[in-house]
Parts: C-alpha cells; structure tokens; sequence
C-alpha cells in the first residue's frame, strides 16, 4: 500500500475513485497535515495559506509526489524538493478557463465604463451618455505568456476581432521573440501579462516599458504582482502616462488599505480573485489526480509536471 495525505475537502470528489493500493490519510487542520505528512510518499497539502503548505512540505521527508491545486509554486522550498527526487504536479491549466474570461471582463469593464455605471445604480442616477465609448475591436494586443491561461485569452479577444501579438521564444507564426516586444512597445492598445514569475520575469514591466507604451495603452495583470515594478506603475499612472492598469494581482497580497493603487481613478484591482471566479476548479483537480494516479501505479509520467528548476 502507498500512503497518501490528502486534504479532507477534496474527499467526496475523490475518495470513491481511489485505487486500492492507495492508503489515504485524510486531514483538515495544519497540526493533522504534520502528524501524517512525514510518512506519506503521496501528498496533496493545499492549504488556503502559504506558510502551513511550507511547513507540512518540509516536514514530508519520504514524499515522492506533492499534488497542488495551485499553479504558482514558486513559495515552496523547491530546492529541498528537487534535492530529495520529489516529483511536483500543479494545478497549471486547472483555472485557465476562468482567468481567459476574467481577463475578457476586465478589458470590457474598462472599454465601456462599467465601474462609473454601476455606481450611477448605486446613486440611483440615470446616467444620459456612456461613461467608456471605447471598442475592442480592431485594437491590438500584446500577450506576454502564451501558455494554457495565455492561449485562452488569445482566443477569446481574437473572437472580439482584436488583434493578438503573442510573445514566444521561438517568434514565427505573428509572434515576437523575448527581445524583440520592448521596441514594439509603442505598437500596442493593450499590454496583457500572463507569465510566471521567476527571476527572469521579475519588474519585467518597469518604468522604462510603461514610459514606451501609448499614452492610451491598458496594462492587464494576472500573472503575478512582481512581474510589475509596482512604484513605477504607480507614479505612470498618476502622471497619466498610460490610461490604465487592470491589476487581478499585486505586490503584496492583500495590498495594504493605505496603498495608493486602491485610490487611483485609473487603476481597477480584483484582490487576485480570478482563479476564484469558478464552479469545476475542484472536480477539473480531481479528475485529473485520479487520472495521474492511474499513470504513477503503471510508471509513466504524471502531469503537468513543474521544473524544479525554473519554478514553474
């Protein structure tokens, strides 16, 4: 038998299709995912916060695969899980669907001014012209990304008859390659980021690009809050040198009630509820920890399998 660890709320979506040569361990709290973490060679320790995942993978020392939920594992200590051969899936895909629409929604609140029209309800004001007169449509954007959630979102505005210019190594196909985008800059109505951090794609945006942008540019986030020079982004957007950031993500999380961002006309923040925005999140993950368990008992390789190395 396999020991697995296994969060309980997962349990009525999984717990039926388990094999029998796993031996599940259920937990709900922290202190119940220490007690069965050190002996379990299966372990799925999503915790709705950071430090109690941390804590029960340092204490996992005989795990062999670590399953999550969430895509972005870069908090992790994945140089400990690369030391001890861990295998890590991720939830990389899982919540595509729902950030691509989220991203759409975003884009059509601002064109057309949504944010002004639902406080004219709230003011019970009859509002006698449109507060966002702008059109999708023939605009062009730039997609920084164009992995899972990055091909959603190029679907979905090319559907709007925008025009999508995504990023990609190896350029080719309407694309351009990582050192070409910057003095494209200027080129662009939207600048959409959808890439995971690492140290490559740190400040990524920094004052240097948002100075490069059109002054009618929109910069959308729901990549990560540091793939942004968050003060530069601020003083841009104060100086009006850019119309607009759209940020589902930012640096830190939760921002503090003090931040400027919250305040700004020109600055819509969803406190990073895009991958929240969902009702098969949790079915999508458990379908396919059954179906990677199926490949784990035959040998071959589970999916989608995260690079230790690069962290994503």
């Amino acid at each position: 038998m396999t020991k697995a660890a296994l969060s309980a709320l997962i349990r009525p979506l999984v717990e039926p299709r388990l094999p029998d040569w796993v031996e599940p361990h259920w937990f709900m709290s922290r202190e119940e995912a220490l007690e069965v973490a050190p002996t379990a060679e299966i372990g799925w320790f999503d915790f709705n916060e950071k430090a109690p995942m941390v804590e029960t993978v340092r204490a996992a020392e005989n795990l062999k695969w670590l399953n999550s939920i969430y895509a972005g594992l870069d908090f992790l200590p994945l140089d400990l899980l690369r030391e001890r051969g861990t295998v890590v899936t991720n939830g990389a895909g899982i919540n595509a669907i729902t950030i691509a629409e989220y991203v759409v929604m975003l884009m059509l609140a601002h064109a057309k001014g949504y944010r002004d029209v639902v406080r004219a309800q709230d003011r019970h004001e009859w509002l006698l012209d449109s507060p966002g007169k702008r059109e999708l449509a023939g605009e062009r954007v730039l997609l920084l990304g164009l992995g899972a959630i990055g091909g959603l979102i190029k679907a979905r505005l090319e559907a709007f008859d925008m025009e999508v210019v995504p990023v990609r190594r190896s350029g080719g196909e309407g694309a351009l390659r990582p050192d070409e985008w910057r003095g494209r800059l200027d080129e662009f109505d939207w600048v959409v980021l959808a890439v995971p951090s690492t140290p490559e794609t740190v400040n990524m945006i920094g004052a240097d690009e948002l100075a490069a942008m059109k002054s009618t540019a929109v910069l959308v986030n729901i990549a990560r809050g540091d793939v942004v020079d968050q003060d530069a982004l601020v003083e841009a957007l104060q100086a009006k040198a850019i119309e607009a950031a759209l940020l589902d993500v930012t640096t830190p999380e939760p921002l503090p009630e003090d931040h400027p961002l919250w305040s700004l006309d020109n600055a819509q923040v969803t406190m990073h509820l895009s991958g929240r925005a969902q009702t098969k999140m949790f079915q999508r993950s458990a379908d396919r920890f059954i179906e990677n368990l199926d490949r784990w008992h035959r040998g071959e390789p589970v999916e989608p399998r995260l690079d230790l190395t690069l962290g994503y």
